[in-house]
């Protein structure tokens, strides 16, 4: 079975047999579009064009720009995106991290789980399944072409992937969130954000140009927003491989569910503890994996509820700003959800170094005004201080 991918001028990764070495692609046009990009199997299969099941319109005005795009439910990945930006770079950096989302999907429900590592078994060669993730990504990257640095939580180094600089992204991730739970069959994740030009430093959330995060579960879907488009969208990955756009979220309503991580927090922070005890009381539901890709998608999909992870004098930060917090955030935020570290959206927090942690919260615009009352006493929200990534 294969073990690396590439992506081709024509947009589809292809099986690299017994082998994750990166693999010369053919050079790309200037004028390339990603209508002609052709998507293929992961068995080799030739993939079906479904029709759309319905249509959902989104106004959305770019730059310099009064058109109206038309997003459809039942789109390819590829047909969306072509409706959605009109940055062909862009696009394609999108399309080759979806297959390799698609790839690692793959390899996550087959890894050989041991009582302390999950791992691939191919051939002679044999990885955890997140430093397998890692490479696969790197691969997508380098092989989009329009990916100047990348920077992952395992490699949290800037690499070069030889993108341009103008024109060109730079993209952090984490490349399998929640990989000590593999073994228990959880559902894990794939984060990643995309900055313009070549920074990931002395910049904000609210500066990305695309944040997404692919989940690994009984279904697979890859879930994106795009700075210029409104809402947060949702594609599954059908059997024969293919991407379609199921969901569109664009409001976070109110509802009684919550996922309270990093617990141990309440033991020394008498505010959070007061903020458990007020769910517990008010009767939410609990929902909660240890997984913040499923935890955080769950708000998404369900359209309601709050995930937050506070810290502690004895139970430090543990997110991290550029790899998690920032592109959940991006998401959070576009799907009209909110987001907070306590006194300001995570999107506002400029990242001063690649390792930077902090404490989060996402949800409604309610939850997150009692998360802020609660914590600190005051809230921005109820202050009428704009909010959320359009703003």
């Amino acid at each position: 079975m294969e073990t690396g991918i590439a992506c081709y001028a024509r947009g589809a990764f292809l099986p690299a047999k017994h082998s994750t070495s990166l693999v010369s692609p053919p050079s790309l046009s200037p004028s390339f579009s990603s209508k002609s990009l052709k998507s293929s199997s992961l068995f080799g299969e030739s993939l079906r064009v479904a029709p759309p099941s319905r249509s959902c319109l989104k106004a959305s005005k770019a730059k310099n720009s009064s058109l109206t795009t038309r997003c459809e439910i039942g789109d390819s990945l590829e047909e969306f995106l072509n409706k959605a930006t009109p940055d062909k770079g862009l696009i394609r950096l999108l399309v080759c991290m979806g297959e390799a989302i698609r790839t690692i999907s793959f390899k996550v429900r087959t890894a050989s789980c041991g009582g302390t590592a999950c791992i691939n078994s191919f051939g002679d060669e044999q990885l955890a399944v997140d430093v397998l993730a890692d490479k696969l990504l790197f691969e997508a990257l380098q092989y989009s072409h329009f990916c100047k640095y990348a920077c992952s939580e395992e490699v949290p180094e800037l690499q070069d992937m030889g993108g341009p600089v103008e024109g060109g992204f730079s993209v952090a991730f984490d490349p399998l969130d929640g990989s000590s739970i593999v073994d228990t069959n959880f559902t894990v994740g794939t984060i990643f954000g995309v900055w313009p030009g070549d920074k990931l430093t002395g910049i904000t959330g609210r500066d990305q140009a695309a944040a997404a995060m692919g989940i690994y579960g009984p279904r697979t879907t890859y879930v994106l927003a795009l700075k210029d488009l409104p809402g947060t969208h949702e594609f599954l990955l059908l059997d024969e491989g293919k991407w379609q756009h199921v969901k569109d979220t664009t409001e976070i309503g109110e509802g009684k569910m919550f996922s309270p991580g990093n617990l141990r927090a309440t033991f020394d922070n008498p505010e959070y503890s007061k903020l458990i005890e007020y769910y517990v009381k008010e009767k939410y539901t609990l929902r909660y994996t240890g997984g913040m890709v499923p935890d955080v998608n769950q708000i998404i999909v369900k359209e309601k509820g709050v995930f937050t992870n506070v810290t502690s004098p004895s139970a430090k930060a543990k997110l991290r700003l550029l790899f998690e917090v920032a592109p959940l955030g991006f998401l959070i935020e576009k799907a009209g959800g909110f987001s907070s570290d306590g006194k300001q959206s995570v999107l506002d927090k400029v990242i001063t170094q690649l390792d930077e942690r902090t404490q989060v919260a996402y949800g409604s615009k309610n939850e997150i005004i009692r998360f802020e009352q609660m914590l600190y006493g005051s809230s921005r929200l109820k202050a009428g201080v704009p909010v959320g990534a359009a703003a």
